[in-house]
């Protein structure tokens, strides 16, 4: 198994679009999380505005993106992942060679999960860098979040990242495709997850008792309870910590179940 994952992570390494997405993810969080933030504390010179951008508040906003705009780029990552090798035509060579398809699969997916850590790492460095920079020029005091409270940020963006990557996965599976499960997988994220909170939810009831129970409610009130803005597109403390955090990993296991079925059951 871990031969067959060191392979798939030479692979991942080695393409350009997997790091573009990469340094897309640590350039989106710095613009939207801090330099323009930044830019609108300083032209009103309201205090209120400063404390997110501190070094004390570094995590949330580190996370802030995950459910919506940060979390379609892990959604990216696993559609590349699991179905380039449809566009490419391989994954007959890939399985004449390996003993099964799951373990093809399992090595992919471990590979995925492992690229959402470094994307959540890279992004808790570069805000941490980004709110000590803040924190200096404004003379405030430096102070970090606790040891636990950075953990919980680290491990609750690297569970919502996986779900998302996941589902990309199971998308790129089912439509045998890279184009379609993209644009499939954006136009959830992007568009009809804000119809659903923002339109159907505050006219009818049992959606918004529904939120709760979807992917970006339960990720946007994950990372709500983690520190991130509420003024944050798709960010809402809709459900507790514990039960956000139990639905995402159910989603997880869900989207990966079934692309290991699909892909076992269904002719190349």
């Amino acid at each position: 198994m871990w031969s067959d994952t060191r392979a798939e992570i030479g692979v991942q390494s080695r393409r350009t679009a997997n790091w573009l997405l990469l340094a897309t993810a640590m350039a989106l969080t710095l613009t939207f999380a801090y330099l323009i933030p930044y830019a609108g504390y300083r032209s009103a010179d309201e205090g209120e505005r400063l404390a997110p951008l501190l070094t004390a508040e570094f995590a949330g906003s580190a996370i802030g993106g995950l459910p919506a705009f940060t979390g379609a780029l892990a959604l990216i990552f696993g559609v590349l992942v699991a179905g380039s090798d449809y566009a490419w035509d391989v994954w007959k060579t890939i399985l004449v060679v390996q003993p099964s398809r799951t373990r093809v699969l399992l090595a992919k997916g471990a590979t995925v999960v492992l690229g959402c850590l470094l994307l959540v790492v890279a992004l808790l460095a570069v805000s941490a860098a980004a709110g000590l920079a803040v924190t200096l020029a404004e003379g405030a005091a430096v102070t970090w979040p606790d040891t636990p409270g950075a953990a919980a940020g680290l491990g609750g963006a690297w569970l919502i990242a996986s779900m998302w990557a996941a589902l990309g996965m199971f998308l790129a599976v089912a439509l045998r495709a890279v184009a379609l499960p993209v644009g499939i997988g954006l136009v959830w994220m992007l568009a009809v997850q804000n119809l659903i909170s923002g339109l159907a939810a505050p006219l009818l009831g049992w959606v918004d008792a529904l939120q709760a129970w979807l992917p970006g409610g339960a990720a946007g009130s994950l990372v709500a309870s983690l520190g991130a803005r509420e003024d944050t597109p798709a960010v809402a403390e809709l459900t507790g910590p514990v039960h956000a955090g139990l639905v995402i990993a159910g989603y997880l296991l869900a989207f990966g179940l079934a692309a290991g079925v699909l892909l076992r059951r269904r002719d190349m």
